[in-house]
């Protein structure tokens, strides 16, 4: 009879237990799924005499209705006991995932800008994508300057008919030098770590995008002599005691006079070797002091004030302490390459 199948079913329904949610889920197959033990009675439904449909009807239904009350009342004791276990180290780091590591840019980026945030400089950011105004015009380029042409420069927006509302991704961070003078006043003593874009070939020594870090220090009675006590404090800081720096006659737009500085080869202590080309020395960064026009078109007096400038790729610096050999890998993401860097910080 179909009612005695009930009445056992419904005695084990009211009965059930279980202890995780492996176990409750189970239950819920058996006697609440599609080909379930509730829903085969449904098949043998037709059968019933049509006087008693009625009442078998109402059972099944009750049936059905008291197991799931019941599924729903294991699972909610389950869920209260995992939440009270105390054996659950709540503080632990999420397993298996691995702790990642800062990258060697970063490392180095943050211990340059740790050297130069004693000597009193502040940080300073500005837009990577800028117009031209900032990157080269109030940066002493002239119009017709090999940097404006496109083999050099990525432009989103170009204006034939007005250069200066070019806009372009920025190609060094003196963008945010010039953004500095126009809104302050001296005092301005400021360093610009960021991303610059060059339209370049993609080489072992060479990169389409890569990360700088420019230094400006405007003020009254700033000479060149300032400039080379930061930076060779700097060099010290960054190789060691016994670093030595040279400075070498160059030129850029926007300073005059305008310098190249080398340091001591950290690998043989300038004594030549392959690392250093057999010279003893090796080329860092480029600096010089203000040019008067830069000054003046960012609205700074340049008969009361002078200043210095410097700039550095991260990559070479970064370059220079590890030796990677080829720039493409700080790009590449390869975890393998990054977990090197693991006792770095």
């Amino acid at each position: 009879m179909i009612l005695d199948k009930i009445a056992t079913l419904l005695k084990e329904v009211k009965g059930l237990n279980a202890t995780n949610a492996e176990e409750i889920e189970a239950l819920r197959l058996k006697y609440l799924s599609k080909k379930g033990e509730i829903n085969a009675l449904m098949a043998d439904f037709r059968n019933v005499p049509a006087e008693q449909k009625k009442e078998v009807g109402i059972k099944i239904n009750e049936l059905k209705q008291t197991a799931l009350e019941r599924i729903n009342a294991l699972r909610e004791q389950c869920e209260t006991a995992e939440d009270n276990d105390d054996t659950v180290d709540l503080t632990r780091t999420a397993y298996p995932i691995k702790l990642g590591t800062r990258h060697p840019l970063t490392i180095v980026k943050n211990e340059i800008i740790d050297i130069f945030s004693r000597m009193g400089f502040t940080l300073a950011d500005g837009p990577e994508v800028e117009d031209d105004l900032h990157v080269f015009t109030k940066m002493n380029f002239a119009a017709d300057h090999p940097a404006r042409d496109m083999q050099d420069t990525f432009f989103v927006e170009q204006n034939p008919n007005d250069v200066t509302k070019n806009i372009l991704l920025r190609s060094h961070t003196s963008s945010v030098q010039a953004r500095v003078m126009e809104t302050s006043q001296p005092p301005i003593r400021i360093i610009c770590p960021g991303r610059v874009y060059r339209n370049e070939a993609i080489t072992a020594r060479a990169h389409c995008f890569f990360h700088q870090i420019e230094g400006l220090y405007i003020d009254k009675n700033v000479s060149f002599t300032d400039l080379k006590q930061v930076l060779l404090t700097f060099a010290r800081e960054m190789f060691g005691p016994e670093t030595k720096i040279r400075l070498r006659p160059s030129y850029f737009p926007f300073t005059e006079p305008s310098a190249e500085m080398d340091i001591s080869c950290h690998l043989c202590g300038g004594k030549g070797c392959g690392f250093c080309k057999y010279t003893g020395w090796v080329e860092i960064l480029g600096c010089g002091m203000v040019d008067p026009n830069v000054l003046e078109a960012c609205g700074i007096d340049s008969s009361v004030y002078t200043g210095y400038a410097f700039g550095l790729g991260v990559e070479r610096i970064t370059n220079l302490k590890y030796q990677v050999s080829d720039l493409r890998m700080f790009s590449e993401n390869d975890v393998r390459f990054l977990k090197e860097f693991e006792a770095a910080h």
